[in-house]
């Protein structure tokens, strides 16, 4: 075997890193088959995409030679050996060719050099390098070729393949496929790991499951939700049920033994679900948990080193690099972590390769603001091209929603009736009235409250104002603005507090971060009016699994409400519609009712011409209006959620705690350090942190301390109290936030 290296750290040849990624390939087709992907010309693609690495400029650099400043990128130079005329003897046609020169020359992105002489130059070096390569029987499969000798139908240098170039989707999709998988295989031989680990245990497990339940309980079954969804495995599905219907377990059976991706709006209710799945007790996946489940959003590694204690055996480097490649079968995760393939920026192939062979389920869809919603119909009807599943499965489900996929030629089966009960679990009451302590208090003795306002500035006056009446050990306010620390703590003490079957008494202050993201049942609901899908949502924090056995429970304030546009971010149209249908509802509501209201309110019908609607209009034709490969992958980050805020340190906490956030600086900016002690530093550090909404931080004065040319930390110049959170100088800006 001759020399020609890789890779340098460490030392790896060309040959040696190959053989892994012809491992990877063989891995892969056993595990997932059925992918409609050339499986031939993969392989060409793995066997040739670093062959121009044997240039001599590329083999000095990484030996500690000087760098040639005219150094053509290998995988412009790989495309020598593409075995054109093979492939046209066994009946490729010219598209399908050039899709293989095109993956092999860009699998790094890069553009193509404008010295085409020196491209040509160097390609004819190649051949010397070739006739002493050794490669065995592989070296067969290959030809070698001089840059003139390549057709320009295959090898154009502008050549590159778009979606919309005139060429027929299948060509663009099968590009995608063979280049983002030809990246999985690469990254996965790179990190010395697996492309995939198979999903050969969750029917086996789900099995198991229902087998303990019937120990218990001989007659246990299925309920009929997770039955629909086993039997609609196959389809695209959207299903409306309500709390307590076993929505997470009905999307397991939806999966089976497939790869799939879990997505839910709010971190917090992905680390439930991904604990609940992985409990060593009543968890699903109890066994060789870390090559099964992986959680998928920007506190992952933090998360892992929580669980790390209690999962048995976790290599957390290993771990936190098989979740990053998506090589587990199954993936808890958010929107952004894998829908931003939707602005198709330069290296998106991966994830879009990776969902034509999964299934996607969605939760909790009505959480999103209207960009995001945007990003999941374009991303479904992406999804849906490639060759992969999805699921929504959702309490309440806004009439659009259906509309918006049909429109984007996404084919679904909706189940013909919602999967709701006869119980009631509602009373309500429409108070005509701006929100108030006075009337909050005389609720107060033997009953555990909630209060939600719509902005953060409510939220704190009313809790001052209950804290002077009843004391601050008792009443308690969670928001956004909290250092992540201090929110940790409320929202364990929520938990706590709204157990089924707790009786302590207490008053819980909040904003719409409760939504849908803690799992609490208090005993009486007070907030303020946002629109009738955030009520809904709101409610089911009250009474959560328990039938009504008082005359009211909610009470809706719906006069004077903040948050509202143009200043705050709820759509007045939304809230005024939902107000008037309010009018007439006084006393117990159904589960169909609160259905039937939200089709009211979010039919398209109802939406034309809203702000709302063509928010999420103009958001989709964004999205859409990008060319292939005109943003990189940090701009997208920055415009995926169209949140511009700052993770920073409210000054009055660094100065409390200025040592050990120094310290903590340090141990991150002190090389030779393993990366587990400097991540640990960082999840320790982010404790003092909260993301500071841009309006705000704009407005502010702030102070950074560097860790390195592209890293630092911020202190936001701002009021903080662990009682209030953040106050910002401009008390004002505290009405667009929540």
């Amino acid at each position: 075997m001759n020399q020609y290296l890789a890779k340098s750290d460490p030392i790896e040849t060309i040959q040696n890193h190959t053989n892994d990624l012809l491992k990877n390939y063989e891995l892969l087709q056993k595990i997932y088959p059925d992918i409609e992907v050339d499986w031939y010309l993969l392989d060409l693609a793995c066997l040739i995409h670093d062959l121009g690495k044997m240039n001599t400029s590329f083999q000095s650099k990484i030996s500690g030679g000087r760098t040639n400043k005219n150094e053509i990128t290998h995988g412009y130079l790989s495309v020598a050996f593409v075995p054109f005329e093979k492939l046209e003897d066994r009946g490729y046609s010219e598209d399908e060719i050039r899709i293989l020169f095109q993956v092999i020359a860009r699998h790094h992105e890069r553009k193509f050099p404008r010295a085409k002489d020196v491209w040509k130059e160097e390609i004819s070096k190649l051949e010397l390098e070739w006739n002493d390569f050794e490669y065995g029987d592989l070296k067969k499969k290959l030809e070698y070729h001089i840059a003139d000798e390549i057709p320009e139908i295959y090898f154009h240098i502008n050549d590159q393949i778009f979606e919309n170039d005139g060429a027929p989707f299948e060509t663009f999709r099968q590009y995608v496929l063979l280049k983002g998988l030809l990246n999985r295989i690469d990254f996965a031989a790179s990190a010395d790991i697996d492309v995939e680990k198979p999903n050969d245990f969750l029917e086996a497990a789900m099995t198991e499951q229902m087998s303990a339940f019937r120990k218990q309980n001989p007659d246990a079954d299925w309920k009929p939700l997770q039955k629909y969804m086993q039997a609609h495995q196959e389809e695209n599905v959207i299903v409306v049920a309500e709390t307590g219907m076993g929505k997470t377990e009905a999307g397991l059976l939806w999966l089976g033994n497939n790869k799939g991706f879990f997505t839910l709006p709010l971190r917090t209710a992905i680390n439930a679900i991904y604990s609940r799945l992985m409990d060593s007790e009543t968890g699903i996946v109890r066994e060789q948990q870390t090559d099964r489940v992986g959680l998928l959003h920007s506190e992952t590694y933090g998360q892992y080193l929580i669980h790390e204690p209690e999962i048995e055996a976790m290599d957390i480097e290993d771990y936190f690099t098989k979740t990053r490649q998506m090589s587990l079968p199954i993936t808890v995760c958010t929107l952004d972590q894998l829908f931003d393939f939707v602005f198709r920026y330069a290296g998106f192939e991966p994830k879009l390769a990776t969902l034509s062979y999964s299934k996607v389920i969605i939760d909790e869809v009505q959480m999103y603001s209207p960009d995001l919603l945007a990003y999941l119909i374009v991303g479904l009807s992406y999804i849906q091209k490639v060759g992969g599943k999805f699921t929504i499965l959702t309490a309440t489900l806004p009439g659009i929603i259906p509309d918006l996929l049909a429109e984007e030629g996404v084919t679904f089966t909706r189940a013909e009736e919602d999967f709701i009960s006869d119980r009631v679990r509602h009373s309500l009451k429409v108070i005509h009235e701006p929100i108030s302590s006075a009337f909050i208090s005389a609720f107060y003795e033997d009953n555990r409250i909630l209060v939600i306002c719509n902005t953060v500035r409510v939220a704190k006056a009313m809790y001052e104002e209950l804290v002077e009446a009843h004391g601050d050990a008792e009443v308690h306010l969670l928001h956004s603005q909290f250092i992540k620390r201090d929110r940790t703590a409320k929202e364990d003490a929520i938990l706590s507090d709204g157990q089924k079957g707790s009786s302590r008494p207490c008053i819980w202050v909040a904003t719409q971060v409760v939504e849908a993201s803690l799992d609490i049942d208090v005993d009486i609901l007070f907030t303020e009016l946002s629109d009738v899908n955030g009520l809904f949502q709101r409610m089911g924090r009250c009474y959560r699994n328990r039938e009504l056995d008082v005359a009211t429970n909610v009470y809706v304030f719906d006069v004077e409400c903040s948050g509202l546009r143009p200043r705050g971010f709820i759509d007045a149209q939304i809230h005024e519609n939902s107000r008037a249908l309010l009018q007439d509802v006084d006393g117990a509501v159904s589960e169909a009712q609160k259905l039937a209201m939200i089709d009211r309110v979010y039919s398209t019908e109802a939406l034309e011409g809203s702000e709302y609607y063509e928010k999420v209009k103009g958001d989709i034709d964004y999205v859409k209006s990008f060319g292939t490969y005109e943003l990189d992958k940090n701009e997208v980050k920055k415009r995926f959620r169209d949140i511009n805020s700052v993770a920073a340190i409210p000054k009055p906490i660094f100065a409390e705690n200025e040592a050990e956030i120094r310290g903590y600086i340090e141990t991150i900016k002190t090389k030779g350090l393993d990366r587990k002690t400097k991540m640990r530093a960082r999840t320790m550090l982010s404790a003092f942190m909260l993301d500071v909404p841009g309006y705000i931080f704009e407005k502010g004065k702030s102070d950074a301390i560097k860790i390195n040319d592209y890293e630092k930390v911020t202190i936001f110049d701002c009021d903080y109290d662990t009682g209030l959170g953040l106050t910002p100088k401009d008390r004002e800006k505290e009405s667009q936030f929540f």
